[in-house]
């Protein structure tokens, strides 16, 4: 079983959806004691940061995220979910990520539109990544203001990137640990394919 972490925030049921759709036992969770029991976990997140942190601890669930990630079950965190395992996000700096990963999240580039709305190419940084599989570039779908720090693109967790008036790091990879500042889930083909490989991760 995937275990969705349920901890109030909205739109979490179009992740569980998709990894249900290629063919994973997902379920949303809001208990600690079920997400212990999953063979993998995935941390979804919409909207601000701060709320996003205040409402995983609240919840319980960040001891449930954490307690995961030291077991070495496949974590996925994605979008806002990626955000929360750093250090922390200028666009709330009162509220704590789950330190998972080094480094800062920050508003996009100035310059840019923000949000980011739209389909963008993500690039490959290593070959034979799990995450992202062997292809050297694929579309995928985002929607966000803030991303983690460029100066982290050249971190040796970093799996791929995109440009948007800077080099962005947009997906990770550390072990068990995973990240992906794109909508797998909104992604169509491409996005169904990385669930579907990471699903095989935890069978």
């Amino acid at each position: 079983m995937i275990a969705v972490l349920d901890y109030g925030i909205g739109n979490l049921r179009s992740a569980e959806k998709a990894l249900q759709h290629v063919g994973a036992d997902a379920r949303l969770v809001s208990d600690p004691k079920q997400a212990a029991r999953a063979s993998g976990v995935v941390l979804p997140g919409v909207g601000a940061f701060g709320a996003c942190a205040r409402a995983l601890r609240s919840s319980g669930m960040d001891e449930a995220a954490r307690n995961a990630i030291e077991s070495e079950v496949p974590f996925l965190g994605i979008c806002v979910g990626l955000q929360l395992m750093f250090d922390g996000s200028e666009e709330d700096p009162s509220a704590a990520g789950l330190g998972v990963l080094a480094g800062t999240v920050r508003a996009l580039p100035p310059g840019e539109r923000s949000p980011q709305m739209q389909w963008n190419v993500v690039q490959a940084c290593r070959p034979g990544s799990r995450l992202l599989g062997s292809s050297p570039e694929q579309w995928f779908y985002f929607v966000h203001s803030y991303a983690p720090a460029p100066e982290i693109a050249t971190s040796a967790s970093v799996v791929g990137t995109c440009e948007y008036g800077a080099r962005l790091p947009v997906a990770f990879e550390r072990g068990n640990v995973f990240g992906t500042q794109f909508h797998p889930e909104k992604s169509a083909r491409n996005g169904l394919e990385l669930l579907g490989r990471f699903a095989a991760l935890c069978a």
